[in-house]
This record gives structure tokens, C-alpha cells and sequence, in this order.
């Protein structure tokens, strides 16, 4: 059959053939370099990461960044060695990433409010917080959501746009916090014997600091009972177990000594014709 064929398109066919061949063999040449650079660059990466402690979650959005950039920037390479010409395609991407932006307003609001989040920190996975009527710890923070997991064993996904503009309380922050409770006696108490008995409490619980000095005030009078709140300060992991057991403490107290805690009240007075 090749007899049929034209000579001259036949060495057309067959240069045609080895240019592609040619074409094919640099760019995957080009490609399982680019790769193997692409690979030991993001060792090293990782390895000044782990070496200057970078955050977990900022380590990890900026290894996936930079790993992309690099893929774009091989992809680029290949198709300039194919004689592309690269303004044309760069122009495409433009068009096309101005449309996608404008499709996408808030998903790159949320990627925005990842950045500033990863970057600023004002709170880090494991920390507590409390925003937007959600309670919980912080499980893990990507570039577009964060994830807390509620005491109730929700897990509550945030868009990280809203978190970022918006109040957000760290409860663990800091390494100490306040106990603070409210406590009430019956009228006719002796508030200094009271005050005595809580400080004790405080005084025997070993995780409770003594510094700042735990205090016991009398805060006002109330319908039925002389109401106090008494504060200590203790490691921000022992707040709770602190509060729950000093409450228990004070009331066996109180019952030892005899003093009364109230319970509400009311004195009605008949009256006849």
C-alpha cells in the first residue's frame, strides 16, 4: 500500500512523526525532572518547618501552596518547550480566574480569613474558644473552614471568612484563669466565719494559686439570702475540676458549721374583713 502513497507526503508523515516522538520524549524528560525537583524542594521545605517549629496548620497550607505553585510553574515550563506561546495561556487563565473570583466571592472571603487566621493566630488547634453562640475545641483549621468539636460531641464546621471577622473569645490562651463563684448565706450569717470557711476550702485545694490571693466579698443583699462571690485563680486545664469540687467542699463546710444556705422565700400576710 505504501507504493500508493505519495513520497513526498510520505517523508512529510514520517518527519512529522519523529518531531512529535521528539516533542513527547522532552516532555517527559521535562516532566520526571520537574517532578524529582519538585519533591526534594518540598523536603527541604518541610525539613525548615520541623526545624523553626512552624505551626501545624500554617506548615501545612503553606506546603500545599507552594507544592501548586511549583506544579503551575512546571506545567508552564512544558508547555513553553512545546513553543506555546505562554502570554496567550497566561491571558486564558486570567479571564477564566477574574470569572471564577467573582463566582467564588465568598469561598475567597474564606480563604482570605484562612490566611489571616494561620498567619495571626488567635487560636490554634486544641484551644477552646467561644463564638457565635459555639462553645468547643478547636480540631482543625484548613484554609477555608474551621472545625470545633462541642463538649456535646458536635462537630460544628465554621466558614473561616465569619471567623475571622468577628469575636472571638480564647479560652485557652493564657495559662491561668479565674474561678469565680457565687455563693449564698442565710440573713443573720457571720460573714467573717464564712469568709474564713471558703478561704480554707481554697487554702487545702492544691490547685488553687496562691498567686493572685484568693478573695471572699460580699456582693449585695438578696431577696432571700446575703450574696457573696468568692475568687481564686487556677491553672486554665484545672478551672473547671477547681470550681466543681471547691463548690462540693464549701456546701460539706457549711453544713459542718451550721451555716444556712437559703432557699427562696415568701412571706404572705392574711388579711380579713
Amino acid at each position: 500500500m505504501t507504493d500508493n502513497i505519495d513520497p513526498l507526503l510520505l517523508e512529510q508523515i514520517k518527519l512529522y512523526a519523529f518531531s512529535l516522538s521528539l516533542a513527547l520524549i522532552k516532555v517527559i524528560i521535562i516532566f520526571i525532572v520537574g517532578r524529582i525537583a519538585v519533591h526534594f524542594t518540598m523536603k527541604a521545605v518541610t525539613r525548615i518547618f520541623e526545624k523553626y517549629k512552624v505551626d501545624v496548620s500554617l506548615a501545612g497550607f503553606l506546603t500545599t501552596f507552594l507544592r501548586t505553585v511549583l506544579y503551575i510553574a512546571l506545567v508552564l515550563i512544558i508547555l513553553q518547550s512545546l513553543d506555546i506561546k505562554i502570554a496567550a495561556v497566561l491571558g486564558v487563565l486570567g479571564a477564566a480566574g477574574l470569572a471564577i473570583g467573582l463566582a467564588l466571592q465568598g469561598s475567597l472571603a474564606n480563604f482570605a480569613g484562612g490566611i489571616l487566621i494561620l498567619v495571626f493566630k488567635p487560636f490554634r488547634v486544641n484551644d477552646v474558644i467561644d463564638t457565635a453562640n459555639v462553645l468547643g475545641t478547636v480540631e482543625r483549621i484548613d484554609i477555608l473552614h474551621s472545625h470545633v468539636r462541642t463538649f456535646d460531641n458536635r462537630l460544628v464546621i465554621m466558614p473561616n471568612g465569619a471567623l475571622a471577622n468577628s469575636n472571638v473569645i480564647n479560652m485557652t490562651a493564657k495559662d491561668t484563669r479565674r474561678v469565680e463563684l457565687a455563693l449564698g448565706v442565710a440573713y443573720g450569717s457571720d460573714l467573717q466565719r464564712v469568709r474564713e470557711i471558703v478561704l480554707d476550702v481554697f487554702a487545702a485545694d492544691e490547685r488553687v494559686l496562691s498567686d493572685p490571693e484568693p478573695v471572699v466579698r460580699f456582693v449585695k443583699f438578696g431577696e432571700s439570702s446575703l450574696d457573696l462571690t468568692a475568687r481564686c485563680w487556677s491553672a486554665t486545664g484545672d478551672l473547671w475540676p477547681v470550681y466543681w469540687d471547691c463548690m462540693e467542699a464549701i456546701n460539706n463546710a457549711f453544713v459542718r458549721e451550721g451555716i444556712e444556705i437559703p432557699f427562696p422565700q415568701r412571706t404572705v400576710h392574711m388579711r380579713s374583713k
